[in-house]
């Protein structure tokens, strides 16, 4: 058999490895290029200067003649990391966007060269026996007295939201066909992908409830509750969402007293969450996800506080059985004779079709670090979060927000007012210098500091407060 040119030499089979490795040395060259030329969180100049040298760069992406393998990887790849903001630098702190794990990488890769697609099991053998075992070790994580209890894989928490929303409409319906719709209630500090989800499922606007502390209070829950389900007649479902790690300020709701006033109410009970739920793998701090067993459904995220490349979401239930009203039948994926033969049905454990193995790469974490091993980098984050805390607190030009609950420090010069301090984010953006978030509560807008590099050092700390203090007006 001849071998085809190298630009169009296959990732799979005996001789795929052999073709990648010289391309991965060109990979890897252009990634370390790349971040030597950026030299810093964030490439400097913003959208405009990025877009330039994209396109200067690049242009033309579609030449008459290609360039060949090793060229185009040269270019594109150091492109792309010179104009990346880099989450495993210190100072790029602003989201929940966390540096994944060289070990996770690598294991993704062996997800792209062998390609499975998790759609029918002929395409996925292992793949779709790998997914099985893992969810379920993580799902009796989350419902460790469960029976049952199994996951889906899901792109993260806006997916692994919409799926409990749709979980909890199907429920409803089976249960009480002649009742009203799904009624959705959360707090203020929810996702957005509540709301978003309701839109798409064609469900009520959910009942968004005052988190004044950042935090939903079961008193106001339970009068909440009261009126929905107190009327005269059929009293629509109620699904009550709670979040356990909120995107602003990393903040717990109550989950015990939550779940309590759901169960008192009948409402169907959701938590996200996809920031907190790791936790889970750390003896210290899992205490904080009490009650969390709880909930009808729980999303959570391994793209978060999990150090996996994305996407790495689950969505949690307590009893498989929960999951049986999206199945779904198609011929060419999963007929009847070949399931009742014994091939697994994977086309019925997602809303999507074709979809990456990603549970590969989170299998091999698990495998290599552990529950101990995760918990440690658990510990390592959230103690840093804590040790900037300290730095802001004894800074006589720093205000701080609150203690973080995760790892999201929320604070501000002091007496800065809110055009100041957007104008010193997008400075400190737009000079290449720090990648820090924004967070508006109810005393007014802050600076978020979202640290989820497990390796940062108080040096690091302390030259990022340096870095806003040299834009601090005099």
């Amino acid at each position: 058999m001849s071998v085809p040119p190298a630009g169009t030499a296959l990732a799979g089979g005996t001789n795929g490895p052999r073709a990648l490795r010289p391309l991965l040395d060109t990979v890897l060259d252009a990634l370390t290029t790349g971040a030597e030329d950026r030299a810093g969180p964030l490439p400097p100049g913003g959208p405009d200067a990025v877009t330039r040298a994209v396109h200067d760069a690049c242009h033309p992406l579609l030449p008459e003649h290609g360039t060949g393998p090793h060229a185009a990887l040269r270019t594109v790849v150091h492109t792309l990391a010179a104009g990346s903001a880099d989450p495993a630098d210190p100072h790029c702190a602003a989201h929940l966007h966390c540096p994944p794990l060289a070990l996770a990488t690598a294991a993704d890769l062996a997800a792209g060269a062998l390609n499975p697609s998790m759609d029918s099991w002929d395409q996925a053998p292992a793949a779709s026996a790998l997914e099985t075992l893992t969810s379920r070790a993580l799902a009796a994580l989350i419902y460790p007295r469960a029976a049952a209890p199994d996951a889906l894989i899901t792109t993260g928490g806006t997916e692994s939201n919409q799926l409990g929303i749709l979980l909890a409409r199907e429920a409803a319906t089976a249960n009480r066909p002649a009742a009203g719709p799904l009624q959705i209630v959360c707090g203020a500090n929810a996702h957005h992908s509540l709301h978003r989800s309701a839109w798409l499922l064609g469900l009520p606007a959910p009942l968004t409830l005052p988190t004044p502390d950042g935090i939903l209070t079961p008193d106001t829950v339970h009068t909440c509750l009261a009126n929905l389900t107190g009327h005269t007649g059929p009293a629509s479902p109620v699904l009550l969402s709670a979040t356990a790690g909120t995107t602003d300020s990393g903040a717990i709701d109550p989950l015990p007293a939550l779940a309590d006033v759901a169960a008192h109410h009948g409402a169907r009970f959701h938590i996200d969450a996809a920031y907190g739920g790791p936790l889970l793998f750390s003896d210290t701090h899992r205490t904080a996800l009490s009650g969390l067993d709880r909930a009808h459904t729980v999303a959570l995220d391994l793209h978060k506080l999990g150090w996996q490349p994305v996407a790495a979401g689950l969505l949690a239930v307590p009893d498989a059985a929960t999951l049986t009203p999206l199945a779904h039948q198609a011929d060419y994926l999963n007929a009847d004779d070949d399931t009742e033969a014994g091939l697994p049905d994977l086309l019925s454990r997602s809303l999507r079709t074709t979809r990456r193995p990603d549970i590969l790469k989170i299998a091999v974490t698990l495998k290599a670090l552990g529950r101990r091993g995760l918990g440690d980098l658990i510990d390592r984050t959230l103690a840093a979060a804590q040790t900037l805390a300290d730095l802001i607190d004894a800074h006589p030009r720093y205000e701080l927000h609150s203690r973080p609950t995760l790892s999201t420090v929320l604070f501000r010069p002091t007496g800065a007012d809110d055009t100041t301090l957007a104008t010193i984010r997008r400075t400190l953006l737009t000079d290449g210098q720090a990648v820090l978030g924004r967070a508006t509560t109810p005393t007014g807008l802050w600076l978020k500091a979202t640290l989820l590099n497990p390796h940062t050092q108080p040096g690091d700390l302390t030259t990022l407060l340096k870095l806003v203090e040299g834009h601090i007006p005099r």
